[in-house]
């Protein structure tokens, strides 16, 4: 063999192991989740060498790790027709299908990317399970399917156990995650993201400490692991949610933990928008809305970014922005769009309408907002769970009765909500408060609907009396006298059952007097008899009311 053929050989190997190592380095950058490292190696390798489908399946995989499937879409198609590695791609389309909602192509697409493999091959297997585990559509029966295939050709492989750790904890199956994910680090203990999975088991079963602890071990092993530093963020922000009384303390060390992952993660766009979306849930929004004006330096076209921008602007009261910016994200259909989105711009629109105090009220802009909420609602009545009934709130407060009620319309749609028992009380009262406005002619239909509140009241907390009490004021506006006495009868009834102390207070014995003048009068035109009983009733408690005293007078 000549020397220069020698040589070129020689070239050849050192060229192949270099871009081996490079893919290498790009597979450690996704684990790390520094995104944006891995896809400046991935382009090298395919500006290097256009046919590498391995290089162009990765930096696909990196798109859709960013949420942009269109490029991810580029790369795996590009990489079909790769020397090595092509099939893959098969699977990162595949994918795409999972997400869209169409299996059956996705299944196809599975099918060429394990045809006519090798017996001992498992890589493909291993991805499809990934597939389907990390899909936004998940499927984990069927990731284990595909990985138990893998499993039987090499049950030791670290990646492998990896992927079925992922699959059993998104299947609900803590036991088998546990084992997949020990197994995993045994084999290979250079796989930290294993070992973090441990912790993360124990955070998903609220066992916060140990959690940390398990955390605190990856960084002893490794404490420039990024993805560590984010896991114990969501930690200590959980751990809070669950310990009110430390909460401050636990969201300070979230918000540190969170300001690490993002220093280990080269601070891109993806990891500040990593950050945004736990500056909302921690409720952070001075910080959330420095965050977005410094993604918009990074992209400003990014339409997420106005997503962030809206909802940190109701949040700090600059309502036009928060407006403007979330009209413009949902105005654009190639955005996925989310109840939270409809529901921010719906409650800025009612903010910006009712105003400080409510003396100004725009009409057709709060008009606007309710429908927003509605929209939300559709999409998941149980994001507005909380939120709904405070907005509700200020604005029975504000005795802006009929725009409550509209709010309240939308609560107690969800009968599934925590407050659905006081949304419906608060229902009943806006109807009821609302037709008892000066030169306001009462509505019987809006009345009605309040007697249903009230019952749905009744139905769930039998024992809520004023529930009874505003029943029978709504039934005396409607003029049934026969409901009336009914109603107030069942309050008297119900405060009586709680002893003397409830009815020594103040304001149950003028609720009572109440009850018994009323229904007096309601039997006055029928059964003198009854109104000068409960007129009497009312003498007992107070012999000098003089409404009692006049009418019994009137009666005789």
């Amino acid at each position: 063999m000549n020397k220069l053929k020698v040589l070129s050989i020689a070239l050849f190997a050192i060229v192949a192991s270099v871009k081996a190592q490079d893919l290498d380095q790009a597979k450690k950058a996704i684990d790390a989740e520094q995104f944006e490292s891995a896809k400046t190696i991935l382009k090298s390798i395919i500006q290097a060498k256009p046919t590498n489908g391995n290089a162009a399946f990765y930096l696909g995989n990196v798109y859709l790790l960013q949420n942009n499937a269109d490029s991810a879409k580029i790369y795996y198609q590009k990489g079909l027709a790769g020397t090595e590695g092509a099939r893959l791609n098969n699977i990162g389309l595949g994918l795409i299908d999972l997400d869209n909602g169409n299996p059956e192509a996705a299944e196809a697409k599975f099918a060429l990317a394990t045809k006519d493999l090798k017996k001992k091959d498992i890589e493909e297997y291993i991805f499809i399970g990934r597939a389907y585990t990390f899909s936004t559509k998940p499927n984990y029966k069927k990731a284990l399917e595909y990985l138990n295939k893998a499993k039987l050709i090499n049950p030791q492989d670290p990646q492998l156990n990896l992927a079925l750790g992922n699959a059993y904890f998104g299947d609900g199956n803590q036991n088998e995650a546990y084992s997949a994910y020990r197994n995993a680090y045994a084999v290979d203990n250079s796989l930290i993201r294993a070992k973090m999975q441990l912790g993360v088991l124990l955070k998903g079963a609220k066992a916060y400490s140990e959690a940390i602890k398990a955390f605190d071990e990856v960084i002893v092993i490794n404490a420039k692991y990024g993805p560590v530093y984010r896991e114990l963020a969501e930690t200590y922000y959980l751990w809070g949610r669950n310990e009110p009384s430390k909460y401050k303390m636990y969201i300070e060390k979230a918000l540190l933990n969170y300001e690490k992952y993002l220093s280990l993660t080269d601070y891109s766009l993806h990891s500040r928008m990593r950050h945004a979306d736990f500056l909302v849930l921690a409720g952070e929004y001075k910080a959330l809305e420095a965050e977005a004006n410094k993604m918009v330096e990074l992209d400003k076209v990014n339409p997420r970014i106005l997503r962030y921008l809206g909802i940190s602007a109701y949040q700090n009261g600059n309502y036009d922005v928060a407006i403007k910016s979330l009209e413009s994200f949902i105005a654009d259909p190639t955005n996925k769009i989310i109840a939270f989105d409809y529901q921010t711009l719906g409650f800025a629109k009612i903010k910006k309408a009712v105003g400080e105090d409510g003396k100004n009220l725009d009409t057709a802009l709060f008009d606007n907002g309710i429908q927003d909420i509605k929209k939300s609602s559709e999409m998941d009545a149980n994001s507005l769970a909380i939120n709904i009934s405070d907005v509700g709130k200020k604005l029975y407060e504000l005795k802006l009765f009929k725009q409550a009620a509209a709010v309240y319309e939308i609560a107690v749609a969800n009968k599934e909500s925590k407050n659905y028992i006081l949304d419906n009380f608060y229902l009943g009262n806006s109807l009821y408060f609302d037709n008892t406005r000066k030169d306001v002619k009462p509505d019987p239909a809006a009345l009605q609907r309040a007697d249903s509140a009230y019952a749905a009241v009744i139905e769930a907390s039998p024992k809520t009396q004023d529930a009874y009490l505003y029943r029978a004021r709504t039934n005396s506006l409607l003029e049934n006298d026969e409901l009336t006495i009914k109603y107030y009868n069942d309050y008297v009834n119900i405060v009586t059952e709680k002893g003397p102390e409830e009815l020594a207070k103040p304001a149950v014995v003028k609720k009572i007097i109440e009850s018994y003048n009323t229904a007096a009068a309601s039997y006055a035109n029928t059964d003198k008899a009854k109104a000068i009983e409960y007129f009497n009733k009312t003498l007992s408690i107070d012999p000098t009311n003089q409404y009692a005293l006049d009418s019994l007078k009137s009666l005789k």
